[in-house]
């Protein structure tokens, strides 16, 4: 891959598209908390790690649309909710493009103002249960299906994983009865299963909403993996992070 810049990023909370009205992202990052384990024959500090943890940070212009969709930031971010929000930051827009994830608290959404007039918000969503993940997009940030779909594939190389995968999947909007996402992975990119404990529960017409779903922690993943739409609906809109674990998962 060549170097990038971060135009065309998109930012997913809950379901939400506030891709609009992010200026900026101050932190995505995660990772074992470090445990000084330093005995007095050594010359350096020693290390360990510790729980995994993550966090996103990020800046907001001041939008408090209500009416049409997406909401507005304030409208998205002020309630401060007590439960779990699912955040994703995806580097770009395009199938196979990293994508970060984490289940997470909103700990603050406190405004700025500027002496030009210009009104920010800061906000941080600190990792709850899970660190911060990073995957590959299944969809080319938001994907669009009128219908039941199978979507474009992956290939993450010849050699199979044995150490399960996690899936993250925001719905932004769906006309219709229901749609259920699904991912499924294949040896050869023309004979596909739908992996263990990757079914999306449907999302209902008119609703949205962001789920996180993983395999056992030893199940196999195939080379070719996709995501895969059903049920009844005329428009849906969603986005998928899939992350696949190289190594066992502590």
């Amino acid at each position: 891959m060549t170097k990038q810049s971060g135009m065309g990023d998109n930012f997913y909370i809950d379901g939400y598209n506030l891709s609009g009205d992010v200026q900026s992202l101050s932190r995505v990052g995660g990772g074992p908390a470090p445990g000084d384990v330093t005995s007095i024959d050594k010359s350096a500090y020693e290390r360990i790690g510790l729980l995994r943890d993550g966090a996103m940070e990020f800046t907001t212009f001041f939008n408090d649309e209500t009416v049409t969709a997406p909401l507005g930031a304030v409208t998205v971010l002020k309630t401060l909710p007590v439960t779990d929000r699912i955040g994703s930051y995806f580097r770009g827009t395009a199938v196979g493009s990293p994508a970060a994830s984490l289940v997470s608290k909103q700990v603050n959404f406190d405004p700025s103002r500027g002496q030009d007039g210009m009104i920010t918000f800061n906000a941080s969503l600190q990792a709850n249960g899970y660190g911060l993940e990073w995957g590959e997009q299944l969809t080319a940030g938001k994907r669009t299906d009128t219908g039941a779909t199978n979507g474009a594939s992956i290939d993450f190389g010849a050699t199979s994983t044995l150490f399960g995968a996690t899936a993250y999947l925001h719905v932004f909007a769906v006309t219709g009865t229901s749609v259920t996402v699904t991912i499924q992975d294949s040896a050869d990119n023309s004979v596909w299963a739908t992996l263990t404990g990757l079914g999306f529960t449907a999302v209902t017409g008119g609703s949205l909403g962001a789920q996180r779903l993983s395999t056992g922690t030893t199940a196999t993943v195939r080379r070719y993996v996709r995501a895969v739409t059903t049920g009844t609906f005329s428009n849906a809109q969603f986005a998928v992070n899939f992350v696949r674990y190289p190594v066992a998962q502590s």
